[in-house]
């Protein structure tokens, strides 16, 4: 194939993305290796597939800008579950369910802003100021619950529900209405450049006029107000809402972001790459499902991608750094 064919140019300009559909339809026919193709290849396997992995698309979304900040946010999972019982509560009570899903995503942005507030404003390394959101949102969410679960939902409440067409169609409307609309403001936008900006260099997006002190704020308020709406379209499908549910999601979320491209010490990835992610960590949990391993080992491999993925990250930008002296002293 020639250097300077279209087909060249493509792949050379979007191999994570080639490598990431590549692997996907790798393990997509890895049952047929243990002799579950007839159990996995349903219409009901693929859609629980789609519908397990809406909630983490919309909490993906919102990573990805906080991650290509130069950022990072561990308590995802437990606002998922602060949300959510907040959401049920008020449905509980007798509020409308448009009426509680505002409040529950207005509710996860307040908590995105003490976390960006903590990150940006208080200087706080995000890791550990989200580690602390997570521990306290996480206990205090025991403390005021007693443990007990949300029950007694109202019927409108699970009208998104498992059996219901109608609302799953919506659930995925909504998810991907969200992806669309960031997607086309981090590519179309000057609103989304700032947040590639920051990442790049602090330094620099001060001298453009880009306030990182707004800018990172607004990614965690972002992302705060899609763990809201997450935590509403994972919640309905229940008929009770476990106040300790969500835990794991901070991995698969993070996992979903970084092995679609997006470098942890920010400045670069794509919404595209996210989903690429998302799909991968979502087709890796249904097949192992489908064979003799445990199916908890989806959180060892969550890991093992990451770690992965921050590695070669840093062996290709090592590599590029060479090159880039190399070509100085030449």
């Amino acid at each position: 194939m020639s250097r300077h064919s279209p087909i060249h140019g493509f792949l050379s300009r979007h191999t994570r993305k080639v490598g990431l559909v590549v692997s996907i339809l790798v393990l997509l026919a890895a049952p047929l290796l243990f002799g579950q193709g007839r159990g996995f290849y349903t219409a009901s396997v693929f859609k629980g597939m789609v519908l397990d992995n809406l909630s983490v698309l919309i909490a993906a979304v919102g990573m990805t800008l906080v991650i290509l900040c130069g950022e990072i946010d561990i308590s995802v999972a437990a606002q998922l579950a602060v949300c959510g019982v907040v959401g049920g509560t008020l449905s509980q009570r007798g509020l409308p369910i448009p009426a509680a899903i505002v409040c529950t995503v207005v509710c996860g942005a307040v908590l995105g802003l003490i976390n960006g507030a903590l990150v940006s404003w208080l200087s706080i390394p995000s890791i550990v100021a989200t580690l602390a959101m997570w521990v306290l949102l996480e206990n205090g969410l025991i403390v005021v619950t007693k443990g007990v679960w949300v029950q007694d939902l109202p019927a409108d409440f699970q009208w998104f529900g498992l059996g219901l067409g109608t609302g799953q169609f919506v659930f995925a409307v909504i998810a991907l209405g969200v992806f669309a609309v960031v997607a086309f403001a981090l590519r179309k936008t000057e609103w989304g450049r700032r947040f590639y900006a920051v990442g790049c260099s602090h330094e620099a997006s001060l001298r453009l006029r880009i306030h990182p002190t707004r800018v990172v704020p607004t990614a965690f308020v972002v992302l705060g107000a899609l763990m809201g709406l997450a935590a509403m379209i994972h919640y309905c499908r229940y008929p009770e809402i476990e106040t300790g549910a969500g835990g794991g999601l901070e991995l698969q979320v993070i996992a979903s972001v970084v092995v679609g491209g997006a470098a942890i010490s920010g400045g670069r990835g794509s919404l595209i790459g996210t989903l690429l992610g998302v799909v991968l960590l979502g087709v890796v949990t249904a097949v192992l499902a489908f064979t003799p391993l445990e199916s908890t080992a989806d959180k060892a491999v969550q890991g093992a991608i990451i770690l992965i993925a921050v590695v070669a990250d840093k062996v290709v930008k090592g590599k590029g750094q060479g090159s880039r002296v190399e070509e100085g002293a030449s």
